[in-house]
């Protein structure tokens, strides 16, 4: 259960790590780019045409290049979407989620208090851990 959890959250982060370095270097490529291409087609339009229109024209491959990377950015965040849509969910979210259950949860620390609740919460998960590290522990059959 909590190893679905862990992977879940090593996918998103991956996922966001790869969109922002996917964006960082289109930035850099586009903005080396289109820095070259547009003084080149400054000076071209400026001696053919004039200022004004070498500004327009300047703004005008701007825009273009700035709708270009942000389609390719939109489809692939939609993309990490769709697949993290269809990867199913354990049932430990929708208990976790339940709003019961987190009252319950409220009381108890209430009722216990902290300082007693996190050393019993420590030992659970030590617990926990050990049982569920054994060797052939989802092999065996239950105890009757």
């Amino acid at each position: 259960m909590f190893q679905r959890i862990v992977d879940d959250v090593k996918d998103s982060t991956r996922t966001a790590l790869q969109l922002s370095s996917l964006a960082v270097v289109i930035a850099i490529a586009a903005f080396i780019t289109i820095a070259f291409l547009g003084a080149a087609a400054f000076v071209a339009v400026l001696e053919a045409y004039g200022l004004i229109q070498a500004c327009l024209a300047g703004a005008a491959v701007f825009f273009i290049v700035a709708v270009i990377a942000l389609a390719a950015y939109a489809a692939r965040k939609k993309k990490a979407a769709m697949r993290a849509a269809a990867r199913p969910k354990p049932s430990a979210y929708t208990a976790l989620a339940d709003p019961t259950v987190m009252a319950i949860g409220l009381q108890l620390v209430r009722t216990i208090g902290m300082k007693r609740l996190i050393p019993l919460l420590a030992v659970g998960g030590i617990a926990l851990g050990l049982l569920a590290s054994r060797p052939g522990a989802a092999d065996e059959a239950p105890a009757e």
